[in-house]
């Protein structure tokens, strides 16, 4: 018992202090931190995103025309936020050319919609611009089937982000 206390106390130690950091929503982020896989999600999304996602807002709604991802800082943070504004830059050029490595990377598996995406990246457009304290990627699309492979996508987001956002927001 004793020993087991002692590798508790030492893992709680060696845990970077972000990490520890809670968000607005607590009671999502509490439960989601004792997932041992939703914490090894984050870590991915952390390397992959260059910012804390703990200490972030995270938003996936889709939207009639196809859909949204917001992330913000949940604090002023000047360095968090010029990383997500460069992070969502980066993702829109590399979904809009058929690359959507950053998802795979961070969920460790192809995410639903991506092969309609990629097949029909002509008929999506991705727009990247600034919130207070990071930014949102608009993508739309005319095209009924890339629009509902667009849903598809960020529905599986807001379901393993545990985010809590609508399907459709207003």
């Amino acid at each position: 018992m004793r020993l087991v206390a002692i590798l508790m106390l030492s893992t709680v130690f060696t845990v970077p202090l972000p990490l520890l950091a809670q968000s607005h929503d607590d009671h999502a982020h509490r439960a989601a931190r004792e997932d041992s896989a939703f914490r090894a999600m984050q870590a991915r999304g952390f390397v992959v995103m260059g910012v804390n996602q703990y200490t972030s807002v995270h938003r996936f709604d889709a939207l009639p025309s196809g859909g949204r991802i917001e992330l913000q800082r949940d604090r002023d943070d000047s360095t968090g936020t010029a990383a997500i504004r460069a992070h969502l830059r980066a993702i829109a050029r590399a979904f809009a050319n058929g690359d959507f490595t950053a998802p795979a990377d961070v969920h460790a598996e192809t995410v639903p919609g991506v092969p309609v995406m990629r097949a029909r990246r002509a008929a999506i457009r991705y727009d990247v611009s600034d919130l207070p304290r990071g930014a949102e990627l608009r993508i739309r699309s005319t095209d009924p089937v890339a629009v509902e492979a667009i849903h598809g996508f960020l529905a599986y987001q807001r379901q393993e982000h545990r985010t809590g956002t609508t399907a459709h927001a207003p």
